[in-house]
C-alpha cells in the first residue's frame, strides 16, 4: 500500500508564515523617547547626564513635531488650493495637450476630486488640473 505525503497545514499552527515587520525609515516621537529613556536608563550614576543635554533634545523633538505638523497642514492647504483652482474652472474655455501632444481647447464642463490630483472633464475628457495649460477669456 502506497504512503501519501502530508501537506503542512497552511495558515496557522507552528508552519505559519509570519508577518516580517517594515523597519521605521523615519524617526518619530515615540522612537525618539524610547531612545532618551534608554539612554537616562544606562547612564552612569557617576557623571549622569547632562540637564542642559536633556533640555536641548527635548527642544529638537518639540521642535521636530511641529516642523512635520506644519509640512502636513502645508499639504492639506495645497490640496485645497487646487480644488478650489479646479473648481473655478468650471464653465471656462481652458486649453490642454492632447494624448497626441496637440494643443486643444474645450470648456470645463466638471470636476472630479477622487484622485489626488483633480480631473477636469472637458468635452467628454478627463484632464488632469496640472495638464490644463491656459485659460480663455470669454
Amino acid at each position: 500500500m502506497p504512503i501519501d505525503a502530508i501537506a503542512a497545514p497552511s495558515g496557522s499552527g507552528m508552519y505559519a508564515v509570519q508577518p516580517s515587520r517594515a523597519p521605521k525609515q523615519e524617526i518619530d516621537s515615540e522612537v525618539f523617547m524610547s531612545l532618551l529613556v534608554t539612554q537616562l536608563q544606562h547612564q552612569d550614576p557617576g557623571s549622569p547626564m547632562d540637564t542642559n543635554a536633556m533640555i536641548g533634545q527635548t527642544t529638537q523633538l518639540a521642535m521636530m513635531e511641529k516642523l512635520t505638523e506644519l509640512s502636513a497642514q502645508g499639504e492639506e492647504a495645497f490640496g485645497l488650493q487646487m480644488r478650489a483652482a479646479a473648481a473655478a474652472l468650471i464653465g471656462q474655455t481652458v486649453g490642454y495637450t492632447g494624448s497626441n501632444g496637440e494643443a486643444l481647447t474645450g470648456k470645463a464642463e466638471s470636476v472630479s476630486f477622487e484622485n489626488s490630483v483633480p480631473q477636469v472633464r472637458i468635452g467628454g475628457v478627463s484632464v488632469a488640473l496640472d495638464e490644463i495649460s491656459g485659460l480663455s477669456a470669454q
